[in-house]
């Protein structure tokens, strides 16, 4: 049986491997120069210990979530973050560039294990009426970490050196392992028998239409977020900050609309941006309206990728949310490099101006998507819920399991 208790100790260690993985994954962006002149290479090539991360991590998640799938959770979990360790240990103290780039492309491949296993370890730790709010709290870790792991990382290098901040990167990584195997309960694997074909968990009822949804809303996100330098200038600090405080508010919102409500917040959050990226189309130059607009979309986008990945779960089953969420790196991933290479086509050919517009096009291709696909991947009722009929429960992809469980 579940505990009755909502296991805080267990997610909140979730949410420290998240951030973990965020800062490591994004911090050298905003440490350009100093990793250039510690590591005596210009500054391109400095930005490519980011594109190394990234692109590691979204090549890796299906094929190494497809290869452990099988093993006990917990071990794997701090086997990942042992791994973390070490490799930004190395990072800290490598003295060669090549040296640095090889740790940072086997960080990547831990940051496309880890993120496959984080939402699918959440939602077996409690029942299905909270799964929702559990992979809220769990991704509550990406938010701090870009409104203040980030920033707060870019200042101690500026104090102690890069060096240093990923020295004590690699300690919270360290301090993780015991963390997790004595607050995060051991979980089962996949034994051969259950296993499903990755290409059967991909085409299982709701699943095709939440990763469509995903792909389409990272793509036209990421095509706005890319270049707000330039659609704000001399305001991009501003924005980014206004950005990253209502993110924290859309988080937070979502932990508690997603076990109940979740088909109207998907909907209504998408609504929202698009009414945000209408504003910033027709006004958005201004400041107020700017700062307006950016806050909205901050909470709207900030309860998102929770929201799409509570939906992943409930299609999938929660035994195979670590193949479905490995499903949902790549195609986040896909959108993040989509959308920075379609906002940058449309600055280059309609200017700042245009910026929002694409947004708005892909956003509400997004809505639609959500809309129309309520039957299996955003249904009104979840799992779990009163209103979800005996009869329907027996033609979900899984049965609710207890933790540690698959069912037979």
């Amino acid at each position: 049986m579940l505990p009755d208790a909502f296991p805080w100790a267990g997610l909140l260690a979730l949410a420290t491997a998240a951030f973990t993985d965020v800062t490591t994954d994004l911090l050298p962006a905003g440490l350009l120069p100093q990793l250039s002149s510690g590591l005596h290479v210009p500054e391109a090539r400095a930005g490519l210990l980011v594109s190394a991360f990234a692109v590691a991590s979204a090549l890796a998640a299906i094929p190494v979530t497809a290869a452990l799938r099988g093993l006990p959770r917990r071990p794997v979990l701090q086997a990942v973050l042992a791994g973390f360790a070490l490799l930004d240990a190395v990072t800290a103290i490598s003295p060669w560039y090549p040296l640095t780039f090889a740790a940072r492309l086997l960080a990547g491949v831990m940051g496309g294990a880890l993120w496959s296993m984080l939402a699918g370890y959440a939602a077996r730790m409690v029942p299905a009426a909270q799964r929702g709010r559990a992979i809220a709290v769990v991704l509550g870790g990406i938010t701090v970490a870009l409104s203040a792991g980030i920033p707060a990382g870019a200042a101690l290098a500026g104090l102690l050196g890069w060096r240093a901040v990923f020295g004590l990167l690699a300690a919270v990584a360290l301090l993780l392992v015991p963390w997790t195997g004595s607050q995060v309960p051991a979980l089962g694997g996949e034994p051969p028998a259950r296993r499903v074909p990755l290409r059967q968990v991909a085409s299982g009822p709701g699943v095709p239409a939440v990763l469509a949804a995903t792909v389409l809303l990272l793509t036209g996100h990421q095509a706005m977020y890319t270049y707000l330098a330039p659609f704000a200038p001399g305001r991009a600090g501003l924005v980014l900050l206004v950005f990253g405080v209502a993110t924290v508010a859309g988080i937070w919102i979502a932990g508690i609309a997603a076990d109940r409500y979740l088909r109207l917040a998907l909907l209504t959050a998408m609504a929202m941006i698009a009414a945000a990226m209408t504003a910033l189309g027709l006004a958005g130059r201004q400041p107020a309206a700017l700062l307006a607009a950016v806050a909205l979309w901050g909470a709207a986008f900030g309860g998102a990728p929770a929201l799409l990945q509570t939906a992943l779960i409930d299609a999938a089953g929660p035994a195979r949310a670590d193949v479905a969420t490995a499903l949902q790196t790549t195609v986040y991933n896909a959108g993040i490099a989509a959308g920075s290479l379609a906002g940058g086509l449309v600055l280059g050919r309609a200017g700042p101006a245009g910026l929002p517009w694409v947004t708005l096009a892909f956003g509400a291709a997004a809505l639609g998507t959500v809309a129309v696909a309520r039957r299996h991947a955003f249904p009104a009722a979840r799992p779990g819920s009163p209103a979800l009929t005996r009869r329907d429960q027996r033609t979900r992809p899984l049965d609710e399991a207890a933790p540690g469980t698959i069912n037979t």
